[in-house]
C-alpha cells in the first residue's frame, strides 16, 4: 500500500490486465488532486465467444493492449509513469509483526521471515515490504509483505514490452484496491472492506487507518453467474451473458439457484459462495485483529454492476453494502461527468499510486 508521499509525475498510466479485460486510466497531476484524461476498456474475448480462463493465455493481452493505447492516442514511449499489477495465487499478501531491526538489516530478515508465511517458492520469491507503522511501547514493527515469483513477473512485463512500454511500477492487486479507495475517499476510523469482483475471482481486501490489513483471493466471479444461468436456463454463453446484464439478480428465478431445480440439491449459487467466503473471512479476521467495527463493503470490478448483488450482499451480511465510484475525487472531463464505473477501481488505484 502507497504511503502518502509527494508526487512528482505530471501524468500516470495505470493499466489492469485482466483475463476478461483490460482497462487503462489515463490520470493528470492537479493542483488538487487528479483530473482523468481518458479511459478504455476492451474485452480480451471478442463478443459471442464463450470466456474460458483457462484458454487465456498471455499473448492474447498483447494485441487488446495495443488496440487501447492506439484508440486513446498514447505513444508507448511518452508513458514515464506506468503502474500496472499482478494477482492470483502466484502473489502472496500478509501483515506481521516484528522486532524493531535498522534498515540495513531488515530486508535480508524479511526474506526469511516471509517464506515462514507467504506460499511462494523461496528459491525463486521476490519480495516487496512496506513498514506500516512501529509501536511505541513494544518497538515492533507491524511490515506487509508482499512475494511473487519470476516467472509471474516476466510474463507479466513481457505483455507490457511486446506493445513497448517500459514496464516501471508493478504492484499487487489488492494494494491498488486499496489505494484506489484510500486516495479517493476521507477515510474515516472503522474498518471497511473492499471486495473486488472479477470474471473468475475476486479480491477480498479489508482496511482501516488503525486496522489490521488483511487480502485474500475468492474463487468465484461473474462467470461463474453466467454459468449459473446457462445450467439453469439451459441457454448458450453469450445468450446467458446477455440476460445476466439485463435482470442481474432481480429475477427471482435466478436469485434462488439454491432451491431444488436443474441444479444439484448440494450446489449453492455463485452469490451464495461469495457472500459465504466473505462472511468466512470476516470471522476470521475479528478473531485474529481483534476488530469487527465494519462500516460498510464496497463492490468494485465489472460484477459490482450486476443488478440487485448490492442489496443480496447487505441482506447476507448485515453490513451496509454499495457500488464503489472509482472517480469519487477526480476531476472529471465533461464527457466523462455521469460515469460511474466501478470496473475501473483497480487501474484507478495504479493510476494514482505515487511513485
Amino acid at each position: 500500500m502507497a504511503k502518502q508521499k509527494k508526487v512528482k509525475f505530471k501524468e500516470s498510466v495505470g493499466i489492469d490486465i485482466g483475463t476478461h479485460s483490460i482497462k487503462l486510466v489515463h490520470l493528470k497531476k492537479i493542483h488538487s488532486g487528479y483530473k482523468l484524461l481518458n479511459y478504455e476498456i476492451k474485452p480480451t474475448v471478442p463478443s459471442g465467444i464463450e470466456y474460458i480462463p483457462s484458454d487465456l493465455r498471455q499473448d492474447r493481452f498483447t494485441p487488446v493492449l495495443s488496440e487501447i493505447l492506439k484508440s486513446l492516442k498514447i505513444k508507448p514511449k511518452n508513458v514515464k509513469h506506468l503502474v500496472t499489477s499482478i494477482g492470483g495465487d502466484s502473489v502472496s499478501i500478509k501483515q506481521i509483526k516484528t522486532i524493531f531491526l535498522p534498515e540495513d538489516e531488515l530486508e535480508s530478515a524479511l526474506f526469511f521471515e516471509a517464506k515462514k508465511h507467504l506460499a511462494i517458492s523461496g528459491g525463486d520469491m521476490l519480495l516487496d515490504f512496506q513498514v506500516m507503522s512501529v509501536e511505541e511501547k513494544t518497538n515492533n514493527m507491524n511490515i506487509l509483505l508482499v512475494a511473487t515469483n519470476r516467472e509471474t513477473l516476466k510474463n507479466h512485463t513481457d505483455v507490457l514490452t511486446n506493445v513497448g512500454l517500459t514496464p516501471n511500477i508493478v504492484d499487487a492487486e489488492h494494494l491498488a484496491i486499496a489505494n484506489s479507495f484510500i486516495f479517493n475517499n476521507f477515510v474515516e476510523e472503522g474498518v471497511y472492506v473492499l471486495l473486488n469482483l472479477g470474471a473468475h475471482r475476486s479480491n477480498m481486501v479489508i482496511y482501516g487507518p488503525q486496522a489490521k490489513f488483511f487480502a485474500r483471493e475468492i474463487p468465484y466471479g461473474g462467470f461463474h453467474i453466467t454459468k449459473d444461468i446457462m445450467k439453469k436456463k439451459d441457454m448458450a454463453f453469450d445468450q446467458a451473458e446477455e440476460y445476466k446484464m439485463e435482470h442481474g439478480l432481480k429475477d427471482d428465478a435466478v436469485a434462488s439457484l439454491s432451491s431444488i431445480s436443474v441444479l444439484d440439491i448440494s450446489e449453492k449459487p455463485t452469490e451464495e459462495q461469495i457472500a459465504m467466503e466473505v462472511k468466512r473471512s470476516l470471522r476470521f479476521y475479528v478473531k485474529e485483529a481483534g476488530n469487527s467495527d465494519f462500516k460498510k463493503i464496497l463492490l468494485m470490478g465489472g460484477t459490482a454492476k450486476l443488478k440487485g448483488l448490492a442489496k443480496y450482499m447487505e441482506e447476507q451480511l448485515n453490513i451496509p453494502t454499495e457500488v464503489y465510484n472509482p472517480f469519487n475525487s477526480l476531476e472529471m472531463p465533461e464527457k466523462f461527468k455521469d460515469k460511474v464505473d466501478p470496473q475501473l477501481a483497480l487501474a484507478v488505484g495504479l493510476a494514482m499510486r505515487p511513485e
